[in-house]
């Protein structure tokens, strides 16, 4: 192994010497505990070290880093305490994620490091919403991640690539090439030879260097990072290296030829710099004792406060309320009852209201606009208000997306804050979570409700626990056309709610109306935690209603009582709102009609207050019946209101199948018509 020093000082060849044996020097005592029991498992980066801690070492410390289970080197190298390192592996409450997750799963903004989840390649598409961040504030900065030979076959390693090249984002992509995917070797990975040929694809330089050798790394990612500072881009950077332990130590390497083990033992980064270094004079032998005893010494001390610190103790309250980040109160109160009373009736079939209540009202300043126009409205005042909220989604910017709620907003706002995106749903998802990081906000819209499948893993998986696990908040709006009604078949009609109403961290918002759609939206970007908003196609151009002129905020969590009754209950949202109102004119039905409007939290008080006045309910949402929400509501009903029922709890919902395309079909899938039925069958009952 040649090392070129170049003009680097003797303290900077020591320190790169210093970086590399802390990691290594741990590594061999975890493997220690693991067979004691004292660590649950390990993922050993032994014989990878030169990697981690040759690209730590060469940015500034403010610049952020994405390691994996291996780069115990970028931990280290950002002198992360261990105490803290250790009590995280043994699940202790002074660990970064309160004994939440274990390994390098979580992030520390002090040290400029965001940590992993399981599924390998996501965190590529979150370096690149830092790197977006800086690049919107005009910051020198660059931004490090790796991903293995193995997760390089995921999308999100290709979605990310192509984010950052098309953006010119200042990002270090590097791939630890080690030659294999856990026990899979790198030829049933994938066809090509070295990952540099992928670069060129994308647009993008390429570089590969000797993982083992961490001059050569540290040179390379300082030269690399000094440019990118100033020429925004991003670049793909291959380190070959070879893995000298199982994935994780439960795994063995019982897979791998003996003989690859005997040739890369020879290129071990730790030894090959040690040796050189004493060759050189750069390193004696006292000062080469004196670095072990003085790192043995740091690891037995972390060790000694780690295992002193009890494990955590669980309170129920405390793991619920850290699922979310606190929200602020902000909110014209006034104003926003005001806008309730308007919302109350302006979904009322009965337009004439309309006139009146303005009048009534004169003072609040309203304008006649449509569902979609509210929801430009609220997004628009957003802007204006928050000037650190980027757009981002396919086909938004010049074109102002396929539904034009931000035509004109790149002529406002410019390209910088209105993005428009590859078709790449994961990556733009990763990367709201990176803005974030850097305390931004972001609202990223699907095209339609459907496509949301193709983030769906940046949402639940990171998005939705990244407060709950390292108390990193994920500041995000996903918008999402949602709805059936308009013979736009099984791909652009589905009402996929229940999907996320499942997923603790989201807020899932779902308004009926002109009023609500905007003063939900504005309370949703308010919002520090990642909110699903859910915007019905149908009603985009076929509702309209007053909305206040000025910014109002409609609080999250609590329901609306649009009609009141003394029939029946009808627990509903979005269209079905719609749908109870019209039917309750035509058959002269008293009922209470309760629009839910936040779906995850929903407003438990609300529907206890309607099930004890009336004693019979209806839960109706478009969504298909089985796995709804209305199950889920009709569970807590009979769980909390059942003395006070007079009936069976009743759901109607959409057929158990796809949306169909064709009308007729598509009508007969919807539910109004199971609604009347319902309607009749318990006012029977």
């Amino acid at each position: 192994m040649n090392f070129d020093r170049k003009d680097y000082a003797n303290d900077t060849l020591l320190h790169l010497y210093q970086g590399l044996l802390k990691p290594r020097m741990i590594e061999e005592k975890m493997l220690i505990l693991l067979r004691q029991g004292k660590v649950s498992k390990w993922f050993s980066g032994i014989g990878q070290e030169a990697i981690s801690v040759g690209s730590t070492l060469a940015l500034e410390p403010d610049e952020y880093i994405l390691p994996l289970h291996r780069n115990l080197g970028v931990f280290t190298g950002r002198n992360v305490p261990l105490d803290r390192l250790f009590a995280q592996w043994q699940g202790k409450t002074t660990g970064f994620t309160k004994g939440r997750d274990r390994s390098f799963h979580f992030g520390t903004n002090e040290h400029h490091i965001v940590g992993m989840i399981s599924h390998l390649g996501p965190q590529l598409a979150v370096a690149g919403g830092i790197a977006l961040a800086d690049k919107l504030d005009e910051k020198p900065k660059v931004t490090i991640t790796y991903s293995g030979d193995g997760g390089a076959s995921e999308g999100d390693f290709h979605e990310a690539l192509n984010v950052a090249a098309v953006w010119e984002l200042p990002v270090i992509f590097i791939i630890e090439n080690n030659g294999y995917g856990l026990s899979t070797p790198s030829r049933e990975q994938f066809r090509f030879r070295y990952f540099v040929d992928k670069g060129p694809a994308y647009g993008m330089e390429a570089v590969q260097v000797d993982g083992n050798n961490v001059l050569e790394v540290y040179d390379t990612v300082r030269r690399l990072a000094e440019d990118l500072r100033q020429n925004p881009r991003p670049v793909l950077l291959e380190a070959l290296t070879f893995r000298m332990r199982g994935h994780e130590e439960a795994s063995g390497t019982k897979y791998v030829p003996q003989e690859l083990f005997e040739e890369w033992a020879q290129k071990d980064p730790v030894e090959n710099y040690e040796k050189w270094l004493l060759q050189e004079g750069i390193l004696d032998e006292e000062a080469r004792m004196r670095y072990r005893e003085t790192i043995k010494r740091e690891i037995e001390e972390g060790l000694r406060i780690a295992d002193a610190t009890p494990m955590p103790t669980a309170d129920a309250r405390q793991e619920l309320a850290d699922m979310y980040a606190p929200t602020g109160d902000s909110r014209d109160e006034s104003l926003e009852l005001r806008a309730q009373e308007i919302a109350a009736v302006a979904i009322s079939p009965l337009n004439s209201q309309f006139s009146a209540l303005s009048t009534e009202l004169s003072p609040l300043n309203t304008t006649d606009k449509r569902y979609v126009d509210a929801i430009s409205d609220g997004l628009r005042q957003s802007m204006e208000r928050y000037p650190e909220l980027v757009l981002m989604g396919q086909d938004i910017a010049d074109y102002g997306g396929v539904f034009k709620v931000t035509e004109g907003f790149v002529q406002q706002f410019g390209k910088g804050r209105v993005r428009n995106t590859p078709l790449c749903e994961s990556a733009i998802v990763g990367a709201s979570l990176g803005l974030s990081i850097k305390g931004k906000k972001a609202m990223v819209e699907m095209q339609f409700a459907d496509f949301v499948t193709c983030g769906f893993n940046q949402i639940v998986n990171n998005l939705a626990k990244s407060h709950y696990r390292w108390d990193q908040n994920a500041d995000v709006v996903v918008r999402m056309p949602t709805g059936a009604g308009t013979a736009a078949g099984p791909f652009h009609s589905q009402s996929n709610e229940a999907w996320f109403t499942h997923t603790p961290g989201l807020k899932v918002v779902f308004p009926s109306n002109p009023v609500d759609a905007k003063g939900l939206l504005c309370a949703a970007i308010e919002d520090p935690n990642p909110v699903m908003f859910f915007e019905h196609k149908l009603l985009y151009r076929s509702v309209s209603a007053p909305v206040p002129d000025a910014y109002y905020t409609t609080p999250i969590g609590k329901a609306a009582l649009v009609r009141e009754g003394d029939e029946m209950s009808i627990i509903t949202y979005g269209a079905g709102v719609h749908w109870a109102l019209a039917l309750a004119e035509e058959v002269g039905l008293s009922a209470d009609i309760l629009d839910l409007r936040t779906l995850l939290p929903w407003d438990t008080e609300a529907v206890r207050q309607t099930v004890e006045k009336t004693g019979r309910v209806i839960i109706l949402h478009e969504d298909t019946l089985v796995g709804g929400l209305g199950g889920e509501i009709a569970a807590w009903i009979a769980e909390h209101c059942f003395t006070h029922l007079d009936a069976p709890v009743h759901r109607v919902a959409s057929l158990d199948t796809a949306v169909p395309f064709a009308p007729p079909l598509e009508k007969v899938f919807l539910p109004q018509q199971r609604l009347r039925e319902t309607v009749a069958k318990l006012r029977s009952y």
